[in-house]
């Protein structure tokens, strides 16, 4: 029996008078990859954020693993191994991109950043192997001791992939991963995460691009106006007339 290790339960969220999630049931299979798609304003984005704890919702509960989410700080949820990329990547410009990735491992371990980072990240080599294996794993080694600024977006949005990894992540986020990348980087991207999926990795996507959920994703939620108006493998979304009507039917491959 497949294990659902998220389940947001009958969640709703409103800001006045907009409802931002009506209802919203969904179930996340443990080493599955789930896409949540819909248009601009579908409260995809509003989902992650109640999922993590950076937004309350006005009822209902998340679950994960059967301990509630619900009223608990970003960082206990984290502490968990729920982890989030953003669609912008959060990273440190000016500083390497080891140092990048050993931030977020001491982060993990500590259950906060510590008070003198800069001495705790260079008292801490026994991170630094955790993190060259990030690091290589999204492709980026021979970077490793570059300044973060200087790389391109594609290789900015690997970076931030691999300071989720170092977290050991049992669930992972990931909010647009593709957004603003050319066509060769999205690729690039769809290997990697094809790479992660075959180790069994359960992840969330909120995604635009349906090249790259179509070619991921196991089950597909769609959300439109606040609500789930569809979900099924990506052929039965694909295929379904109101998707079509209120999201697909705008959308090139």
């Amino acid at each position: 029996m497949d294990n659902v290790v998220l389940h947001v339960d009958d969640v709703f969220k409103s800001f006045g008078g907009l409802h931002a999630l009506s209802d919203i049931d969904l179930q996340v299979t443990e080493g599955r990859t789930h896409a949540i798609i819909g248009p601009n304003g579908a409260g995809k984005s509003t989902l992650l954020n109640v999922c993590v704890g950076r937004l309350r919702p006005d009822s209902g509960a998340v679950v994960f693993d059967g301990q509630i989410l619900t009223g608990r700080p970003p960082h206990e949820i984290n502490q968990l191994g729920v982890v989030r990329v953003f669609q912008t990547p959060e990273i440190f410009p000016d500083l390497s991109v080891l140092d990048n990735v050993v931030i977020p491992a001491i982060a993990k371990r500590d259950g906060a950043f510590a008070i003198d980072l800069r001495q705790s990240m260079y008292s801490e080599r026994s991170l630094t192997e955790k993190a060259m294996v990030a690091i290589e794993d999204v492709g980026l080694q021979d970077h490793a001791h570059q300044e973060a600024a200087s790389l391109s977006r594609g290789d900015k949005r690997r970076l931030e992939l691999a300071m989720g990894l170092v977290q050991d992540p049992r669930l992972l986020l990931l909010d647009e991963p593709t957004a603003g990348m050319s066509r060769l980087d999205t690729n690039r991207t769809i290997d990697l995460l094809q790479k992660f999926k075959e180790r069994g990795m359960t992840k969330v996507i909120i995604e635009h691009d349906m090249h790259v959920v179509f070619s991921l994703a196991d089950k597909v939620t769609v959300l439109a106006q606040g609500r789930i108006i569809a979900e099924g493998t990506p052929d039965e979304v694909r295929g379904d007339p109101a998707v079509q009507e209120a999201y697909l039917g705008g959308v090139h491959e």
